[in-house]
């Protein structure tokens, strides 16, 4: 790991912790430096240069101006088990992001994040790098509420602060996350600035500092089959916005269905994600007055529905699902199209 006295630290819970949820007591939790990284030596080599030899688990958010991908990626958070390192890409620029490239490609070196998309797009349309990988602990926590049997309606996501409260996955509430919220409408280029203040190094440390606990907690919870929709989804929310001229044919493969389960018998419907193109001045009609459009279409597909909105690309509509929902909503989203 990196060298050096870090004058930053946080505390990261131990995998190890008893029960569900994380006290204050701080024996549940161990203190880990915070590396602000400017240039790529102050990274693990073991990062640096991914091998089937030292495979990682890693948690990673992103942090920018109106992140996607035009808006400015300024850090990239990554926690390891021992030290957070905040990939500094305004001071570093694109040397140093370039650098992380093989690591946030790699299949050797999962990348769990909450809600990938934006994240995907900003790292894929600035820096040309094409996020891996991943273990979404979004899609993860949806997996897990069906295969126990609660179904949810649509858009109802669990943002990051519902789960981290979840008793499941540690049960602590985040109250400084509406505080950085609050800065962040107030001035929109919080995260530009340098050097970094204490509150934004406090800021990026909490939102990965509790990915891997809350990794090891769901991975005890999902089974086989859950698992491998798990990699099929990450794959397909990593591609979500970052739709190019060539159809992500310079993306990896989707994962392919283990031996195991195909032994098992289980034939799992294709899933894909289909980009809708919608005509000028027709948005109006699929999103519907206050999105009751929209929202009617969600209820009658099993499918994840995804408009680009403000940050773009505003004249597309995303579809993920198994193939006989997404050409349903397909189907049904042309018909409102058009003209009567």
């Amino acid at each position: 790991m990196a060298s050096g006295s870090p004058l930053h630290q946080t505390l990261v819970p131990l995998l190890t912790s008893p029960g569900g949820s994380l006290s204050d007591d701080d024996a549940q939790f161990l203190l880990v430096p915070i590396h602000i990284v400017t240039h790529a030596s102050q990274l693990p080599p073991e990062f640096l240069n991914p091998s089937v030899d030292s495979q990682l688990v890693i948690g990673l958010d992103c942090e920018g101006v109106d992140l996607c991908r035009n808006g400015a990626l300024c850090v990239m958070q990554l926690a390891f088990p021992d030290a957070v390192y905040l990939v500094d890409a305004v001071e570093g620029g694109k040397a140093l992001m370039e650098a992380c490239k093989p690591a946030i490609e790699s299949t050797y070196i999962t990348k769990v994040i909450h809600d990938c998309k934006r994240d995907s797009e900003a790292l894929y349309f600035q820096f040309g790098i094409k996020l891996h990988n991943v273990v979404d602990t979004q899609i993860a926590y949806s997996l897990i509420e069906e295969q126990e049997g609660r179904k949810r309606s649509p858009d109802d996501y669990i943002s990051f602060v519902g789960l981290l409260a979840d008793p499941r996955y540690g049960g602590k509430s985040y109250l400084e996350k509406e505080e950085v919220r609050v800065l962040l409408r107030q001035d929109p280029a919080f995260w530009t600035y340098r050097p970094m203040s204490e509150m934004m190094i406090r800021a990026a440390a909490d939102d990965v500092r509790f990915l891997l606990y809350i990794y090891h907690k769901m991975m005890e919870k999902l089974n086989q089959r859950s698992l491998w929709h798990l990699a099929v989804r990450g794959s397909l929310y990593c591609r979500c916005f970052c739709i190019n001229d060539i159809d992500f044919a310079d993306w990896p493969p989707l994962p392919t269905l283990p031996d195991f389960l195909a032994a098992e018998g289980y034939v799992p419907e294709e899933e894909i994600l289909s980009v809708l193109n919608v005509p000028p001045g027709k948005m109006g009609r699929v999103i519907g007055k206050r999105g009751a459009s929209i929202r009617s279409v969600k209820q009658s597909c099993n499918a994840e529905i995804l408009i680009g909105g403000a940050k773009g690309p505003p004249d597309k509509v995303f579809i993920i699902g198994p193939v006989m929902e997404v050409r349903k909503a397909e189907a049904i989203l042309r018909g409102r199209m058009i003209d009567l």
